[in-house]
């Protein structure tokens, strides 16, 4: 069965990731406050929808895919370092883009709403090197069948996502509003977003840790 220390550990993670700017939360800020909350949910269920697609795809055996060729776990876990670097500069540099100044989206219909969510999440790489990376690092063999593993830490980070991501569609509006009436935070706001996601960054290119290993 799964760790304690393993599931407190993916928790952090899913926390980390889904509080720093990325795809869906651009998506879902931008959507809630243009078109509304309802808009926003629907949105969160395609989002929802593509971390199951991920979730399949892990417990399927994804990590195995990585023991066999170490070198492709080594790039995939390089250049997801080398992505968040990349989003940590465009979130620091001068004019850098916050998740709370939305750009406006035309009003869409609920069918297009759950496919845009899903395929803005699908594309997402932060949450492809969360699963073919990071949640490998997780998995211990000896513990039992890594497959039941994989599902337990990965609905463990669902649950966090589509947690935190349904209040950040409630509050959509009000920290827009928030931080449009006051710069300074929205400053702060891109500076420790832009930090935690170096930090991020710099902790997986560090890591010399390999996947783990699936048995039956």
């Amino acid at each position: 069965m799964v760790d304690t220390g393993a599931l407190v550990g993916i928790s952090l993670v899913a926390i980390g990731i889904v509080l720093t700017p990325g795809p869906n939360m651009v998506y879902l800020v931008s959507r809630s406050v243009t078109q509304g909350r309802r808009a926003g949910f629907i949105s969160l269920l395609g989002v929802a929808a593509g971390f199951g697609v991920y979730l399949v795809a892990a417990v399927a055996g994804l990590a195995t895919v990585f023991v066999l060729v170490p070198a492709l776990y080594t790039a995939v876990k390089l250049a997801g370092a080398a992505y968040l670097l990349w989003l940590a500069w465009r979130t620091l540099r001068p004019g850098g883009s916050s998740p709370f100044t939305p750009a406006p989206l035309p009003a869409e219909r609920p069918r297009r709403l759950f496919t845009m969510g899903l395929v803005t999440n699908l594309l997402n790489p932060k949450i492809a090197i969360l699963y073919v990376s990071l949640l490998p690092q997780f998995l211990e063999p000896q513990r039992g069948h890594v497959a039941l593993q994989s599902l337990l830490l990965g609905l463990t980070q669902v649950s966090i996502a589509v947690a935190v991501n349904g209040l950040i569609v409630l509050t959509a509006g009000t920290l827009a509003g928030f931080f449009a009436r006051r710069p300074l935070w929205l400053r702060v706001q891109r500076w420790v977003m832009g930090s935690v996601l170096g930090a991020l960054a710099v902790r997986i290119a560090a890591d010399r840790s390999r996947a783990a290993v699936a048995t039956p």
